[in-house]
Order: structure tokens, then C-alpha cells, then sequence
């Protein structure tokens, strides 16, 4: 565009000076010392103008050779700057094809005169973790943090993903506790200390994190409300491992209240108040909760517990069986607590109602007990026969449908016949 427009511009100008020349050509005459010319106006013009367009491009040629080691800088610049850039196209390639070594060759070539220094600093990082080179990828890291100051956030992040991927857990605690100052709500940090905290098992500290998770939707609601059960589930059987005996209580106390009221957690710390030997508190939480929520896990576990009135708890029990006559978990819960009783005869009757309806292993091994106390060897060695037999962890190979009783081996293999032996004499 520039050229078509100077060479209409050129045009315009000699075609107005032609027409001047065609008007009148006019008249000079130049004179120095001995030396004179004459000749016309417009051939004066027209010489001076070669001239001065002569010495304008002298002058651009000695003014080019003097920019030329400069200007051969910025071209060996250039070229080198595209073979960075292909370098870490390639590197990149190199490292999603799972080629490790010859991704982290291609990434640090000169990886200085990239455009980008830090991303080929950092994938190099990648690809020396992938090889277990771990003194490399921290070089790598330091250089890329070295190159961009400014993206501490980056270069940290990346640092904390490959030291959590080798397991290296205080080196990513430490990396993630110092990005989490500069950067306090960053959802990225705040998710790494999260998985990093329940993989060390460190509940307080994730517990105390959980309003900057919500704060920072880190995660979907569901996600969040699930995670702070696990948290919660494992305070509460961390505290219940405690030697001080309140502690379990205080974490209790502790909790939401949305979470005392959830079923599941209503059943876990009556599970662990069984375990301390507190059944009586457990009774109470499990009638709360069967009040208003039938929980098969609550049903179970009311049938272990030790009361001091166990005829009480055998009614009360009693009065869950209206609509649920064949449930196999309430009667098995209802033998249990018959035998705690000493009802023996009931206690059989509802441990073989349970079994009819599939209760299973844990029904079969009270029954079995119980005929083995009174006295019923037979019965309980057949109960005990089926138990082993239904149970669910046992692999069976298939035998056939008859073997005669008394023959440990093949019936009908002969006995094996040695042979002559032979001398041969030479």
C-alpha cells in the first residue's frame, strides 16, 4: 500500500513537471572559475534531483553497513528465539507421548532465549519427576522461579503437585503453608492442603481449613458436606482411641448439629460408646434415632449392646417387629437380646426365623452357640456345617456328586508296576 501510493505520488509530480517543461523548458547558466554550464532549467532540476537521489542512497548504504553487526544480532536473535519455540513444541509433544528423557533434552534447550522460560522450566520439571530425577526437577523448578519472580504462585503450585506425587508430604506441607500466605484464597492451594491434610490423617488442621474450602467453593457442595463427615468420622474414632475418657464427648459437642442429627454418625458414636463400654449412653442415642429413622446399621448394633435391663430392651425391641415380621437384621437384634435374657427357647426361634430370611453368617454362628450350650452337639455342628458353607469369602472347587467314603485317592488307578532292570554288559 505504502509503494502504491509514492509511485502514484511520483507519477502526479512528473507528470506536473512535464507540463511546466512543455510550457517553458527555461533558461540556466552556472559558472565557477574557469568552468561554465548552460543548459535548461528543467534539466538543472532533473540533474540535481539524480544527484541528491544518489547521494540519498550513498548515504542509506554506509548508514546500513554501520547497523549491519546490530541488525546480525536481532536476525541470529530471531532464528534462535524459533528454535526455543520449537523446542518446547516438540518437548511437549516429546512429554505427552510419555518420552521423559527426550522431552526434558528438548524443553531446557535454549530454553534462555525462550519467550517463555517458565513453561519450559516447568514441564522440564514434569518430565525430570516422571524419572525420578528429583535433584533435576527442583533445579528446574528454582530456574523457573528465578526467570519470573512474579509467578511464585505458578512455580509453587507446580512444586507442591510433584512433591505430593513422590510422596514427599512435609516438603509439599511446607510448600503449600508458604503459597497459602501469598495467596490465601487461591482454590487451587486451598485444595492441595485439603487432600494433603486427610492423607496425613491431620483432621484437626483439615477441620479448621474447612470454612476457607466452603468460603472458596474449592468443591461442590455435596463434595464439601462429605468431606466434612470423613473429617468428623475421624475425630470422633480418633478421640474415641483417646486415653483421656471425655475426649470423646468434647468431640462431640464439637460437631454441627446437622451432623448430630445424621443417621450414620448417629450409629458411629453409639458404635464407639459401645466399644468404651458405655452402652447404657448408646441405648439412649440409638432409641433417639430409631424414633424417627428405621436404620437396618442401628437395628444391628442395638442387639449387641450390654444393658442393665435387658427384658426392657427385649419389649422394646419387641414392638419394632409390627410391619416388619420377616426383616432378618430385627430378629436376629431380637435372638441377641433373648439370649441376653436367658430366653433360650425364644432366643432359638428368632435366631431361625432370622436365618429362613437370610440373615445369614452372624445368625448361624449365635444359633450355633447356643445349641453347643445346650447341649445339642449334632444340631449345632449342622448349623455350624452351613455357616462355613454359605459364607461369602469361600472359594470352593467343585467335587463331584459321589465319592466313596474311605478311599483318600483315585478309586479305580492301579497300583504302579516297576519295571525289570535291565544290565547290559559291553
Amino acid at each position: 500500500m505504502k509503494l502504491l501510493l509514492q509511485a502514484s505520488l511520483f507519477l502526479i509530480l512528473g507528470g506536473l513537471a512535464a507540463w511546466v517543461i512543455d510550457r517553458d523548458a527555461g533558461y540556466a547558466f552556472l559558472a565557477w572559475g574557469n568552468w561554465s554550464l548552460e543548459t535548461s532549467l528543467a534539466m538543472l532540476v532533473l540533474l540535481a534531483a539524480v544527484i541528491l537521489g544518489l547521494l540519498y542512497y550513498f548515504m542509506r548504504f554506509l548508514l546500513g553497513l554501520f547497523h549491519v553487526p546490530g541488525r546480525l544480532a536481532a536476525w541470529r536473535a530471531r532464528r534462535q528465539r524459533r528454535l526455543a519455540r520449537r523446542h518446547l513444541t516438540r518437548g511437549l509433544l516429546e512429554f505427552a507421548e510419555g518420552h521423559w528423557d527426550k522431552a526434558e533434552r528438548l524443553l531446557t534447550r535454549n530454553a534462555e532465549l525462550s519467550d517463555t522460560p517458565l513453561l519450559n522450566y516447568l514441564a522440564a520439571a514434569r518430565a525430570a519427576q516422571r524419572q525420578g530425577a528429583h535433584e533435576r526437577r527442583d533445579a528446574y523448578i528454582r530456574l523457573a522461579h528465578h526467570h519470573m519472580p512474579t509467578a511464585d504462585v505458578a512455580v509453587g503450585l507446580t512444586q507442591a503437585e510433584l512433591q505430593l506425587a513422590h510422596q514427599q508430604f512435609e516438603q509439599a506441607l511446607a510448600t503449600l503453608k508458604h503459597l497459602r500466605e501469598a495467596a490465601p484464597r487461591h482454590t487451587h492451594v486451598l485444595r492441595l492442603l485439603a487432600s494433603l491434610y486427610e492423607q496425613l490423617g491431620d483432621w484437626e488442621q483439615l477441620r479448621q481449613l474447612l470454612p476457607e474450602l466452603r468460603k472458596a467453593k474449592t468443591a461442590s457442595p455435596a463434595e464439601l458436606d462429605a468431606l466434612e463427615g470423613r473429617v468428623w468420622r475421624a475425630l470422633l474414632e480418633t478421640a474415641a482411641g483417646a486415653m483421656e475418657p471425655s475426649r470423646l464427648d468434647t468431640v462431640w459437642q464439637q460437631m454441627p448439629r446437622a451432623l448430630q442429627q445424621a443417621p450414620d454418625m448417629v450409629v458411629l458414636h453409639a458404635r464407639l460408646l459401645h466399644q468404651r463400654q458405655r452402652d447404657e449412653e448408646a441405648d439412649s442415642l440409638l432409641r433417639g434415632l430409631l424414633k424417627k429413622h428405621w436404620q437396618e446399621e442401628a437395628v444391628a448394633l442395638y442387639g449387641l449392646l450390654d444393658l442393665d435391663d435387658p427384658a426392657a430392651a427385649l419389649t422394646r425391641a419387641e414392638n419394632w417387629l409390627k410391619g416388619r415380621e420377616l426383616d432378618p437384621v430385627l430378629l436376629l437384634t431380637l435372638g441377641r437380646l433373648s439370649l441376653r435374657d436367658r430366653l433360650w427357647g425364644k432366643a432359638r426361634s428368632y435366631l431361625e426365623a432370622a436365618i429362613a430370611n437370610g440373615a445369614g453368617l452372624p445368625a448361624r454362628r449365635e444359633l450355633g452357640r447356643l445349641l453347643d450350650a445346650l447341649g445339642e452337639e449334632q444340631a449345632a455342628a449342622r448349623v455350624y456345617r452351613e455357616a462355613v458353607l454359605e459364607s461369602p469369602d469361600a472359594a470352593l472347587v467343585p467335587l463331584p456328586e459321589h465319592i466313596p467314603r474311605g478311599n483318600p485317592g483315585h478309586a479305580d488307578t492301579p497300583e504302579p508296576v516297576l519295571p525289570d532292570l535291565l544290565v547290559t554288559e559291553n
